[in-house]
């Protein structure tokens, strides 16, 4: 599946996950043990993922530079449409990751 595809399959399952979210301020942060955070290997910091369960993992894949990335580029947290109603980390990565166009 290409990158263009993947993005707007990710995004569209996750529109309807956050669809029936609610939205504040003052957002949760991820943690890393949760289910979905976990099912996705989700990462505080993305160089401490485990390059042998995830090998086309790369460094320099943050969520701050994922195209499912909602917030700001230079916030330290900031929301992802996977995880509705959490905050995700800007230095953080999860195997859905995707270049921004």
């Amino acid at each position: 599946m290409n990158t263009s595809r993947r993005t707007f399959m990710i995004t569209l399952v996750a529109a309807g996950a956050s669809a029936s979210a609610t939205n504040s301020l003052a957002q949760a942060t991820l943690d890393e043990k949760n289910p979905q955070a976990m099912a996705l290997g989700y990462a505080v910091d993305s160089s401490k993922v485990d390059a042998k369960k995830y090998p086309k993992h790369d460094k320099a894949q943050l969520c701050n530079g994922c195209a499912l990335w909602q917030s700001k580029p230079t916030d330290a947290q900031g929301n992802c449409p996977l995880f509705a109603g959490k905050q995700v980390s800007a230095k953080g990565w999860c195997s859905a990751w995707a270049r921004k166009a």
